[in-house]
């Protein structure tokens, strides 16, 4: 299966469990892409003593999970991105989309 995510929130335990069912449906053999849109494209500043986000993304990324973050909202906060938040585009989010068998949204 190929399962596009899109998180566009920054709520700790609710990205983390988005990154863990991200990294049990890889685990599962599934393809898996993440688009983070609006304030999801502030994952790599997400701090939380219960839940590490940033320990889970790397994770996904080791399993071979891809990241793809919304140019303009990184812009917006003046940002260039990285690793787990590298800088895509409008068009990047709507390949997710119609390529994926399932999308599902945080």
């Amino acid at each position: 299966m190929k399962l596009g995510m899109i998180i566009s929130q920054t709520d700790a335990e609710t990205v983390f469990n988005a990154l863990r069912l991200a990294l049990y449906s890889l685990e599962q053999g599934d393809e898996v892409r993440i688009f983070l849109s609006g304030r999801g494209v502030e994952i790599d500043s997400i701090e939380d003593p219960k839940f590490d986000v940033k320990a889970q993304a790397q994770l996904v990324l080791d399993a071979g999970g891809q990241f793809l973050a919304c140019g303009a909202c990184l812009r917006l906060r003046n940002s260039e991105g990285s690793e787990i938040c590298p800088l895509s585009t409008l068009m990047d989010q709507y390949d997710i989309v119609r390529e994926s068998d399932r999308v599902v949204t945080f």
